[in-house]
């Protein structure tokens, strides 16, 4: 099912055929985050293997095998799941087993041969992890999105059904609404997105930085510099049929309508990339139930003390809510 090695297995197609030991750009981000989070290469995540359609997934594991729920972290465009180490630290998810896969053409997993790589495959990808995972141990999956991630946890929660048992989410936006879109474009003039992105051939691949407004990624200067010239993030090349499907795909279910798991928005306070008002709108047509959390003082990828205590304390709270601590 996964292969445990430093590099893809013999034959795969892993990105510069290494995993995190080679690849060390992610030790960059650690000085940002507060020390009882940091990540080095002495506790890193044990990296696995996962072939899937063709090409091999990166996965990062913190393995706990006495842990009751297993947390599935979700990047959004221009991170990987390297990046999210840190809050498997989290003294709410201590107990937890903490798994962050690289995304098709993300990070180190390369995007499958022969088709597109559209939003659709990551729904497929992490749909079909969350099955594996459940089988594996029988454990509750919870899903846990940053970014773009927090829109990709919430589609995936409602085609699984009862295979996820919440969804924590520090962004639910909804991509086909113009403010978001305003938001999300590295540069104004490239809004309509998809009429932009409609003119382009598909097989062009151009820097995320280039299309997603990377720079707003962090509140901290010196960290979305680092995240904009990341050759496995925001300057690693995407295709123009990818950011399309991003920004154009629907809900699998109105929010109205999602019934599927428990869901906590935790949204940054101080987002300067989807500001708090774009995910309130998504959030507030969601049935009663849902719970919000606000992170003070923290941009949209938190690291930030503050606003890390806070998704600290709201992530216990929702686990003990629901019964997942």
């Amino acid at each position: 099912m996964f292969s445990s090695t430093a590099g893809p297995p013999r034959g795969g197609t892993g990105r510069c055929g290494s995993g995190y030991r080679e690849q060390t750009y992610w030790l960059r981000y650690q000085e940002f985050f507060p020390g009882s989070l940091r990540v080095g290469e002495d506790d890193a995540p044990d990296e696995q293997w996962w072939p899937w359609r063709g090409t091999h997934v990166h996965l990062d594991r913190l393995a706990r095998p006495a842990a009751p729920v297993t947390v599935l972290a979700l990047h959004g465009i221009g991170g990987y799941g390297r990046m999210l180490a840190p809050f498997g630290k989290l003294p709410a998810l201590a107990d937890a087993e903490f798994l962050a896969p690289d995304l098709p053409g993300s990070g180190l997993t390369p995007g499958p041969p022969g088709e597109p790589l559209t939003y659709r495959t990551w729904v497929d990808c992490v749909l079909e992890l969350v099955h594996r995972e459940r089988a594996r141990d029988g454990r509750p999956v919870v899903l846990l999105g940053f970014s773009a991630g927090g829109r990709l946890a919430y589609d995936v929660a409602a085609l699984a059904g009862p295979q996820v048992s919440a969804v924590v989410a520090t962004c639910l936006v909804d991509p086909r609404s113009a403010r978001v879109r305003r938001s999300l474009a590295a540069r104004p003039e490239q809004v309509p997105w998809s009429g932009v992105l409609g003119l382009l051939p598909r097989s062009v691949r151009v820097p995320m930085h280039w299309m997603v407004n990377i720079a707003a990624v962090s509140n901290h200067t010196q960290f979305a510099n680092l995240v904009w010239a990341d050759p496995l993030g925001g300057a690693r090349g995407i295709t123009p049929g990818f950011a399309r499907s991003c920004v154009t795909a629907d809900p699998v279910v109105a929010p109205e309508s999602f019934r599927a798991a428990p869901l906590l928005l935790a949204a940054p306070a101080e987002d300067r990339w989807t500001p708090v008002p774009l995910s309130r709108a998504f959030f507030d047509r969601l049935p009663a139930g849902a719970r919000y959390a606000a992170l003070s003082g923290a941009g949209h990828l938190p690291v930030e003390e503050s606003g890390l205590a806070d998704l600290d304390r709201a992530v216990r709270d929702f686990f003990d809510e629901n019964g997942l601590g």
